[in-house]
């Protein structure tokens, strides 16, 4: 039996209670949310600076007629255990932080409620997850495509080391530079940027070249000992303990981080910090079900 299918809610207690937890917080989620949905549209109203950093220009009594019963009201009938509004929910969530990115990258107004829409209905999903599934199905993630499987074996660690290279351009172009520049852009395009300390440039600067070194040592090790490289789908065929995995269990992970947030700091944008945050966690947590998967196959 795969390790990560639900086969704990069907037989041990602890099973049954992990679920039940689950379910609770997600519950619990719902609950926060039309509080907070609650609270928020009564701050609208009252105060127009915040109706105009959250709305723009559109109309606010229009948007409640739809937010206020499909948002506030569905989500509080969720945290009763009503799944169909849960759905609904998220579904309108996801919609409106769609449609206010789009209203505010045209216009430049309404920002900060795409934001809060936005960390809304990546909530209300992992919420949704646990109220309908009983747990957050992180398993998909190293399926398919993205299984963990080791490096084909070659004579030459060369090949390692050029295709490790190869996916260094391609990984550190794509989320270190193309990334960070669309969010640095929504985010000076929404008007959401914070201000940051003058010496913010040279520090990130600094910390992005030590945590690129310590990348590029731990990708020089992993491909030349380990007979692999760092991505998952061609991973190393032995375990790497010496230069800096002596040390640390991922360095590439904890430099890739460190990366982004000191392109963030770089850029003086709070968004790609948050960002590389966000990346780290989502990391830790595809990590830690590859370990656990690894080892239910052994056994």
């Amino acid at each position: 039996m795969n390790e990560f299918e639900p086969h704990e809610d069907k037989g041990t207690s602890a099973g049954v209670s992990s679920v039940t937890r689950l379910v609770w917080w997600g519950r619990t989620y719902f609950a926060f949310q039309a509080f907070a949905g609650a609270s928020w549209w009564i701050a609208v109203l009252v105060s127009p600076a915040i109706r105009l950093a959250t709305l723009g220009n559109l109309d606010a009594a229009a948007v409640a007629v739809f937010d206020i019963p499909l948002f506030v009201v569905a989500s509080a009938l969720a945290a009763f255990g009503i799944r169909a509004a849960a759905v609904v929910s998220v579904s309108w969530t996801g919609l409106v932080a769609f449609v206010l990115a789009a209203y505010a990258t045209i216009t430049a107004e309404a920002g900060w409620g795409v934001v809060t829409m936005g960390a809304a209905f990546a909530g209300s999903v992992i919420a949704l997850c646990a109220v309908l599934l009983g747990r957050i199905p992180t398993a998909w993630i190293i399926r398919g495509p993205f299984a963990f499987r080791p490096a084909a074996r070659r004579p030459a660690a060369v090949s390692h080391v050029a295709a490790t290279f190869g996916q260094i351009v391609i990984f550190w172009g794509f989320f270190l530079a193309v990334v960070p520049f669309a969010l640095a852009f929504l985010e000076q395009r929404w008007a959401v940027a914070l201000p940051f300390p003058p010496v913010a440039n040279p520090a990130g600067a600094m910390v992005l070249l030590l945590a690129s070194a310590l990348g590029i040592w731990s990708a020089i090790v992993m491909s030349t000992l380990g007979h692999g490289t760092p991505l998952p789908s061609a991973m190393p065929n032995r375990l790497v303990i010496v230069g800096p995995y002596r040390w640390i269990r991922n360095p590439m992970a904890v430099a890739g981080i460190v990366q982004g947030a000191a392109v963030g700091v770089m850029m003086q944008s709070w968004l790609v910090i948050a960002y590389a945050v966000a990346g780290s966690l989502v990391w830790m947590n595809f990590s830690s079900i590859a370990t656990r998967s690894a080892a239910g196959s052994r056994t």
